[in-house]
């Protein structure tokens, strides 16, 4: 069995997001190191329904968070052979699973990522999700309506980022166009754009301060979400975590990477299932799951040994 470890990005945060980790010995860490970030328990602060948690620091903490205390939980059932790719914040999460950098490295560095791009964001800016058109189609149609392709998801899906008005101009053009869906999404930060320009930078200059730890013997293969090309180099992989947050990410690359590496099991890791559901898709044949389908933690561990 080859696994595909998939870690998710902001939008999917939800009060039951650490059901089947609240209670985990070795996630404890974890949770004490982003409750000093968030200033609250991230448990009680999810429970409590917070609008908060859909806040851009808040919620690449606590999707940080639920990355990291997942792989608690799959870390001892997972087969040998792994590979983990993240998406946009999961990107960094991956990091610490492929144990390149402490977890509470990698939740401070949420943090600061989530600062940094909040001062470079431009007012009435955000993004928007399109389905069902060639992505060459989806490029020209933001081109025209001064947007900026953000991440390539799929053939025909892809986000987009820009003016929240050019976004709405472009959402009704591309449903016109024949677009399964096209909409704005309730996110008002224009990631992977060069809009955030000055926040990579910035970014990158914390990201070189850190101290790599060297992966532990069998530690997953670790792939770079912005194109999907394995990290052998950490300096150059620190150099490109840091250039995704102002260019467009290729996730069709990532999995078409899990997919060639042979992994024929695939769970994502994170609030939601939008990485699992894409992944059916890339990926037939495989046996894939989120970690929020399943009702206990017992039942993750029997799934990872082929039950």
């Amino acid at each position: 069995m080859t696994l595909a470890v998939l870690l998710s990005g902001q939008g999917g945060q939800h009060p039951g997001m650490f059901a089947l980790t609240a209670d985990l010995a070795e996630a404890e860490p974890v949770f004490a190191a982003a409750a000093r970030l968030l200033g609250a328990d991230p448990r009680a602060l999810v429970r409590s329904g917070s609008a908060d948690l859909h806040g851009n620091r808040t919620g690449q903490v606590l999707c940080c968070t639920a990355a990291l205390a997942g792989w608690c939980l799959v870390a001892a059932a997972r087969p040998a052979r792994a590979i983990v790719a993240g998406y946009s914040i999961g990107d960094l999460a991956a990091w610490g699973c492929a144990g390149r950098l402490d977890p509470e490295a990698v939740l401070c560095l949420a943090a600061a990522r989530a600062e940094a791009m909040d001062d470079a964001a431009p007012a009435g800016c955000g993004l928007a999700g399109i389905r069902g058109l060639p992505l060459a189609r989806i490029d020209a149609l933001a081109r025209e309506h001064g947007c900026h392709l953000a991440i390539r998801n799929a053939a025909d899906s892809a986000v987009v980022g820009g003016a929240r008005d050019a976004l709405d101009a472009l959402c009704g053009e591309a449903l016109a166009a024949g677009a399964r869906r096209a909409v704005v999404l309730p996110v008002h930060t224009p990631s992977h754009t060069p809009l955030l320009a000055p926040a990579s930078p910035r970014f990158e200059a914390l990201l070189r301060g850190e101290s790599l730890r060297r992966p532990p013997p069998g530690a997953p293969r670790l792939i770079s979400g912005i194109d999907g090309a394995p990290v052998f180099d950490p300096l150059a992989g620190l150099g490109k975590l840091a250039r995704q947050i102002s260019h467009p990410i290729d996730w069709a690359a990532c999995l078409e990477a899990c997919r060639e590496y042979g992994a024929d099991t695939v769970l994502e890791l994170g609030p939601g299932h939008a990485l699992a559901t894409m992944a059916r898709d890339a990926m037939p044949g495989a046996r894939v799951h989120a970690l929020d389908e399943f009702r206990t933690a017992s039942g993750v561990a029997d799934w990872l040994k082929g039950g």
